[in-house]
């Protein structure tokens, strides 16, 4: 089996659970036994940043449920019928190419909420327990082209099972088709028996004064950056610069790559090279990937710039982050500022009515964006803002 443990949530075999991590493993195993004969949904949320583990955990769990419930070795778990969705295709790879390889776990058990929902709503009956890996990727509105036809996807999930089991970081969304907040959810779980659990610690960001620095980022303010011993943060006056620092990485340590705000002109169903265009740097961007492999683990992408698409969820060594034109600074405030019409994710950005402040969800979209990119390194970060106000003000903080 490839060594997907370097690059993914995957934990290396000889890892472990943290103390935080194991004791979540057991309150879910033991929802799941109160709760396994419900008529009406109980959902455990699992809560926590970019980078705190919560697909580390969720994984162990899952595993850890199947083999019990195949092998009859506990009573109470024994002949539950589970499935884990996630809604993203590069995670649904690993998760697909690690049951190949795991006792007990089927390819056929890990599937994108559509094409279960469709196919459950067929069958009828309660699924005892489903799961879902970013279920702040859930849609909360139609999509016809994509097959979903109902309203929203958690609402139909609760309808279909016994037991949900739901990683969910609102700060992770990135598109308002699947626009989610915390209120929003805690709305869509009335009336059902509800447990929550937190991860906090940082489990990516080998530093904890840089994921202090880039959560103040986000939330748009501009601080110092700070001096970490064991974690490499640079700010670059051009993208090539950055993209040399990333290919020597990579030559030294692996798992190093350019990844970029969704800023640059791109089209998903067009067969053409997109590139990207930060000074002096003339990248491709990623391509629709048909291979088994994710992005990430694949050498030859250290030639392209990865976006939210290839590379969320997934774990960098060293990652170059290319702040687009979306993303800006204002003198006079001293803060962030963000221009939606320069972001080029426009199916990201797709109006829709019942929000009652859009202008501020759009800029939630591109923080988000952010937020998850900068948030991809374990042990460096280097950055290049495309706007010469926010790199300037970064290289004078620095």
């Amino acid at each position: 089996m490839p060594d997907l443990s370097t690059a993914t949530f995957i934990l290396p075999a000889q890892a472990q659970l943290t103390s935080q991590q194991a004791a979540l493993q057991r309150q879910v195993l033991a929802f799941i036994r109160h709760h396994r004969r419900d008529e009406q949904a109980a959902v455990f949320v699992i809560e926590g940043d970019a980078g705190s583990g919560k697909s580390v955990v969720l994984n162990a769990v899952f595993t850890a449920l199947q083999q019990a419930a195949r092998s009859g070795s506990d009573p109470a778990l024994a002949g539950l019928d589970a499935h884990l969705l996630v809604n993203h295709n590069e995670m649904l790879k690993v998760y697909k190419e690690v049951a190949a390889h795991t006792p007990h776990l089927y390819k056929k058990d890990f599937v994108k909420p559509t094409p279960f929902i469709n196919r459950q709503r067929k069958v009828g009956g309660l699924t005892d327990v489903v799961f879902v890996d970013e279920a702040h990727l859930l849609l909360s509105r139609p999509d016809p082209f994509n097959q979903f036809t109902a309203n929203n996807q958690l609402d139909e999930l609760l309808q279909l099972a016994r037991v949900l089991v739901l990683v969910f970081d609102p700060h992770q969304v990135v598109k308002l088709k699947s626009h989610w907040d915390v209120g929003m959810l805690r709305r869509h779980l009335q009336g059902h028996t509800v447990r929550r659990f937190a991860l906090n610690q940082q489990m990516r960001v080998q530093d904890s004064s840089v994921s202090d620095w880039i959560n103040a980022l986000v939330y748009r303010q501009l601080r110092p950056l700070p001096q970490p011993r064991h974690f490499e943060l640079r700010i670059f006056d051009d993208g090539q610069p950055l993209y040399d620092w990333v290919r020597a990485r990579n030559r030294a340590y692996g798992l190093s790559r350019l990844i970029a705000t969704t800023d640059f002109p791109y089209r998903v169903l067009d067969d053409r090279t997109w590139y990207v265009d930060a000074g002096t740097l003339h990248l491709p961007w990623d391509k629709i990937n048909f291979t088994d492999r994710p992005w990430a683990s694949r050498p030859e992408t250290v030639d392209e710039v990865g976006s939210i698409y290839t590379i969320q969820g997934f774990d960098l060594n060293y990652a170059g982050v290319i702040i687009g034109p979306s993303v800006d600074y204002d003198p006079v405030s001293d803060r962030i500022v963000v221009q939606t019409d320069r972001f080029e994710d426009q199916e990201a950005m797709r109006r829709r009515g019942d929000l009652d402040d859009l202008a501020s969800a759009r800029a939630a979209i591109v923080l988000h964006t952010l937020n998850i990119l900068l948030k991809r390194g374990r042990l460096g970060l280097g950055i290049y803002a495309c706007q010469p106000q926010l790199r300037q003000r970064l290289q004078a903080l620095a």
